[in-house]
C-alpha cells in the first residue's frame, strides 16, 4: 500500500502523511505495514478534499508543491485520503565518508555545475537537485521526476550527468548524495 518512496520518507523523518485515492477506505488508524524501511503505523485517516491541499500538506507528504501532489493524484479515481504515518523502527542509513575538497577542486566543480546549468533551457537546476537528495535520501529516479514535475527519462539523464561528476552514489537502494557532493554543498 505505501510506496518505497514514501516509506523511506518516513524512516528518514521528512514524510509524515501519504494521501491515496481509494473508492472506499484501504486502511484504518492503528495499521501497521511492514515495508523495506521498516514498519510504519497509520496513526490517523481523513477524507481530504485534494482543491484545499497547500504547500505545507505537499512537503509533509514529500513533495515540493501541493500542485505536485495534486498531480500525482490525479492518475487515480476515488476519494482522497490522508494518512498520518509514523516510523516505528529506524535501520541506520549508511552516511557518505566526508571529502577533503580543496578550493582548486571547488571551483572545477563549480564551473562544471555551471556549464550543466547553462546547457538547458529551464536554467539552473544543479543546486536544486543536490539540495533535493540533501533532504530527501534514497529517492528513485520516479520520485525524484515527480518531486520536480519532469519526465523520469529527463530526470535519469541529470542523474547520469552528476554521477559523472562523483556527485551521485547509485550504489545503494535509491540515490543519494557522495561525500564529495556534501562537501561541495557545505562549501559553497
Amino acid at each position: 500500500m505505501l510506496s518505497e518512496r514514501i516509506a523511506r520518507g518516513v524512516a528518514a523523518g521528512h514524510v509524515t502523511q501519504a494521501y491515496m485515492r481509494w473508492a472506499s477506505p484501504q486502511a484504518r488508524p492503528g495499521a501497521r505495514v511492514r515495508t523495506r524501511a521498516g514498519v510504519i503505523e497509520i496513526t490517523a485517516l481523513v477524507e481530504v478534499d485534494p482543491e484545499q491541499l497547500t504547500d505545507a500538506d505537499a512537503a509533509r507528504a514529500g513533495f515540493s508543491t501541493a500542485a505536485g501532489l495534486r498531480a500525482s493524484l490525479s492518475r487515480h479515481r476515488g476519494t482522497t485520503y490522508r494518512l498520518e504515518l509514523t516510523h516505528l523502527d529506524r535501520p541506520a542509513a549508511p552516511e557518505p565518508a566526508p571529502v577533503a575538497l580543496g578550493e582548486a577542486q571547488r571551483r572545477a566543480l563549480k564551473a562544471q555545475l555551471a556549464r550543466l546549468d547553462l546547457g538547458t533551457p529551464r536554467g539552473p537546476w544543479t543546486r536544486q537537485l543536490l539540495e533535493l537528495l540533501r533532504q530527501q535520501p534514497g529517492l528513485a529516479p520516479a520520485e525524484l521526476a515527480a518531486a520536480q514535475q519532469r519526465p523520469v527519462s529527463r530526470t535519469k539523464t541529470d542523474l547520469w550527468r552528476l554521477r559523472e561528476l562523483g556527485l551521485i552514489d547509485t550504489t545503494g537502494p535509491g540515490t543519494r548524495l557522495s561525500g564529495l557532493a556534501l562537501s561541495y554543498l557545505d562549501a559553497s
